[in-house]
């Protein structure tokens, strides 16, 4: 028995053909995107083409994770977008092929992208991601007079502080420059000052040419006389116009070791992350631990036992158990009182310094244990999300009937912004811990598996889910509105309206709604017991929506304009509209029940009646109307 069938490798051929163009015009968006982040460190850096090379591929490796997903949602919904729009999805199942079987292949291939999406995280991303911030880092440190900040001191040039009030990119100018430079003592400090300037690498990229333009330099001067000679100079000022300097600055590009960055949570696998989220827990308990013992330890050697004969004894009891501070207290002497009270002020203003320190150094470790549990649930989510995708693009592909580049890729990049959205939330929430690390991670998870199910079941009961007509109909229902009638003169008429059946007919229609206005007293406000718990079909307008919608019918068949014109002002009945809320009896007891809920839709049942008595009286006139042009006629 073949495993595969003829119509399994139909779909899956498809399928794979626009899974790979699609996962590779993901990751190309991707990359552009992630290009635009860093293209300061690439611009200008003087970078080989191996170099760049090398991290494009890494950036590449680093983003495919992200690709997949995307690439699963749009693929699928383009294939069955374009089987069902060339009707191959129809005749499948008028085979007897039921949708379930139809998308199983498919969903076989996704479940191994997503093993494959896994082992990706865990073995290939890591690695990447160290030689990438490897290459980030080294790129970086290259050309240093294209990192100058403005308006903060750059310390990155050994022995020089740079301060750059302004800069032009495009000249590479820099203006309002203050140096700061130090030698191997005090004596040797010298501030510079210009107004402008330029930093430039030289051709064999061993030295730094700093240019600098209408500036003074102040340089403290060694003092060769005595200690009390104040007579001479304490500093040299020189006015420049122009001056260059050389630095020594190695700036061949070298990239640094990417091992590193081991200790970075990205470049890890799943058992290095589980390994260093064991290591921080257990770093962490013996820091609490180790604070604990340090402040048990200042007490025990506190002021007040000190000098005290006793005091080996005391502190071993104080460590054995309980000590009563009170009676210790009686038994010092006023001196020693007044001592322990200065030390334990002086001790518990150390202690509360020591504790900020220790509270900032706990919350650093806790962020990087937080950093290092997103990443390890990241790597199941990102390797799950292929198979949500897949439950969403393809049932909906199915549904929309709409292949192409056009809808599909309209739908797929909502439902990843929606995704991605909701993804990017819920890690920085769990990353400043106000989150759980789990809950924030698989909330995006949690939010689209039911949206992929409803939409396969609705997809499975060929259910029309973007059907505009029914949605209006729903709103209308909601909101209470109801639609116009539209009756136009017909262009051939085979059966003509029979005024003497017809005026009868309208009269005693007109009669009988006169009848049922006065006894149902429709202004009144609605019984809500009745309503909610007792309900009982108004016969009576069932009845006249039945007769009404006959006579419509008949008289759409004149040739008198007016007559057309005043059936469009006839009101189109809802004979159970004002009786009850719902069709399901229970429901309509639960309503009753929540008091809140239940008042709103009294009320709205009150509004139907209202309406229902202004239709009524709508109705006779028009109907008097229409038996006036029919006796004319």
């Amino acid at each position: 028995m073949r495993i595969l069938k003829k119509l399994d490798i139909f779909i899956l051929k498809q399928f794979s053909l626009l899974f790979s163009g699609t996962f590779f015009i993901c990751l190309f968006i991707f990359m552009m995107q992630f290009l635009w982040r860093y293209v300061e460190d690439l611009i200008g850096k003087g970078l080989t083409f191996w170099v760049l090379a090398k991290f494009f591929f890494y950036a590449a490796m680093t983003l495919v994770p992200i690709s997949i997903p995307l690439a699963l949602l749009l693929a699928a919904l383009i294939t069955f977008g374009n089987m069902g729009e060339r009707l191959e999805l129809l005749a499948m199942k008028a085979a007897g092929i039921p949708l379930v079987r139809i998308l199983r292949p498919v969903f076989f291939f996704s479940v191994v992208v997503s093993i494959a999406s896994f082992y990706f995280q865990n073995v290939i991303a890591p690695e990447s991601s160290k030689q990438l911030a490897a290459l980030l880092y080294s790129m970086r440190q290259k050309s240093p007079e294209l990192e100058i900040p403005e308006g903060v001191f750059y310390n990155e040039i050994p022995g020089y502080n740079l301060f750059v009030e302004r800069k032009d990119i495009e000249t590479g100018m820099l203006y309002g420059i203050m140096i700061y430079t130090q030698g191997t003592s005090f004596d040797d400090t010298q501030v510079v000052i210009a107004d402008s300037g330029r930093l430039q690498t030289t051709a064999d990229q061993m030295h730094l040419k700093l240019t600098l333009y209408d500036g003074q330099r102040f340089r403290n001067m060694q003092n060769t006389g005595s200690a009390l000679d104040q007579s001479t100079v304490p500093y040299l000022r020189e006015t420049f116009k122009k001056e260059v300097d050389l630095i020594a600055f190695d700036n061949n590009f070298s990239v640094i070791d990417a091992d590193f960055f081991n200790d970075n949570a990205q470049t890890k696998g799943l058992d290095a992350l589980s390994h260093g989220i064991d290591s921080i827990k257990l770093f962490l308990d013996s820091l609490g631990l180790a604070q604990y013992d340090q402040y048990r330890y200042t007490f025990l050697t506190s002021t007040h036992l000190q000098g005290r004969p006793d005091s080996a004894e005391l502190a071993r009891k104080a460590a054995e158990q309980p000590v009563d501070f009170d009676t210790l207290y009686i038994s010092m002497t006023d001196h020693e009182r007044s001592r322990a009270l200065r030390v334990a002020l002086d001790r518990v203003r150390s202690g509360q310094i020591q504790t900020e320190m220790m509270s900032d150094y706990s919350y650093n470790q806790n962020r990087t244990l937080r950093v290092h549990k997103l990443e390890r649930h990241k790597k199941f989510t990102l390797s799950l999300a292929c198979l949500v995708f897949f439950f969403i693009g393809a049932p909906l592909g199915a549904i929309i009937r709409k292949g192409g580049l056009g809808v599909p890729v309209v739908i797929s990049v909502v439902f990843f912004i929606f995704y991605y959205m909701v993804n990017i939330s819920g890690e920085k929430l769990s990353k400043s811990g106000e989150w759980d690390v789990a809950f924030g991670l698989w909330l995006s998870t949690m939010v689209l598996t039911p949206i992929g199910a409803w939409l396969t079941w609705k997809s499975n009961q060929d259910s029309a889910v973007f059907n505009v007509e029914g949605y209006r109909r729903f709103f209308r229902r909601l909101f209470g509105l109801r639609v116009n009638r539209s009756i136009n003169r017909k262009e051939v008429i085979m059966n003509e309206v029979d005024a003497e059946k017809m005026i009868p007919a309208l009269e005693a229609f007109c009669q009988d709604c006169a009848s049922y206005v006065e006894t149902r007293h429709l202004w009144r406000m609605p019984n809500y017991f009745r309503i909610f718990f007792r309900y009982e079909s108004d016969s009576v307008v069932i009845g006249l929506d039945e007769r009404l919608e006959e006579m419509v019918e008949e008289l759409s068949n004149s040739r008198d304009n007016r007559i057309i014109g005043a059936l469009n002002e006839i009101p189109i009945l809802e004979p159970d509209a004002h009786t009850r809320p719902f069709r399901n009896a229970k429901l309509n007891n639960l309503m009753g029940v929540l008091f809140p809920v239940g008042i709103v839709l009294w009320i709205r049942i009150w509004r139907y009646r209202l309406r229902l008595w202004r239709d009524m009286e709508q109705l006779q006139k028009q109907c008097r109307y229409i038996i006036e042009r029919l006796k004319k006629n």
